[in-house]
């Protein structure tokens, strides 16, 4: 299956093509891509596919896709400004940085957080199909690892001692929110069409 993902993250479309492997994705050629204006990472997904709907190949399914961090202790932050959550341009590491100074005096066994991503896929006729993926744990108390991107140097699993840069990208493919949210798509799919 053909797919266009409305996104210049070369990470996110690296790792949806190991994840969903047999598509051919590809991200979207468009100069300007719409704000996130949402209130929730369904909401932006659902815009950027809407976008890419009309901005690509009419032959082509269309991948909005947003995602981010939510925090215990920080009333859900950065939520869907975690790209952005260090200011705008910001890096990953000015990202992590960031977080990492407004939780200094929460103890790491109250450091309770969850990636969520969220999926939403057009098809060529404009038909809607929507997934969500999560995956729990606790920020750790400084970066580890260089497998990874965004705030993956310390992310802790659920279950696990290891940061999901110190897990690598193996593992992502199987278990990240990212992964959950792709597979229970391609599910979704697979149940409400003909096989792809």
């Amino acid at each position: 299956m053909r797919a266009v993902l409305v996104s210049r993250n070369e990470d996110k479309v690296r790792e949806l093509r190991a994840i969903l492997a047999g598509w051919e994705i590809e991200p979207i050629g468009a100069l300007e891509l719409p704000e996130e204006t949402g209130a929730t990472f369904h909401e932006n997904a659902r815009a950027k596919a809407r976008f890419g709907r009309s901005a690509v190949d009419p032959e082509a399914w269309v991948l909005g896709e947003d995602s981010g961090l939510e925090v215990e202790a920080l009333d859900g932050r950065p939520g869907i400004y975690s790209a952005r959550y260090g200011g705008l341009g910001a890096t990953n590491e000015a990202n992590v940085a960031k977080l990492l100074r407004e939780l200094e005096t929460v103890a790491e066994t109250a450091r309770a957080a969850r990636y969520v991503c969220e999926l939403v896929a057009l098809s060529p006729r404009g038909d809607e199909t929507r997934a969500r993926g999560t995956l729990t744990g606790r920020i750790a108390g400084e970066p580890r690892g260089t497998g990874g991107f965004g705030y993956d140097p310390v992310f802790v699993p659920e279950g696990s001692r290891q940061t999901v840069a110190e897990l690598g990208a193996e593992w992502k493919v199987e278990h990240s929110h990212r992964a959950r949210a792709a597979h229970s798509l391609a599910e979704a799919l697979r149940t409400a069409r003909p096989p792809l």
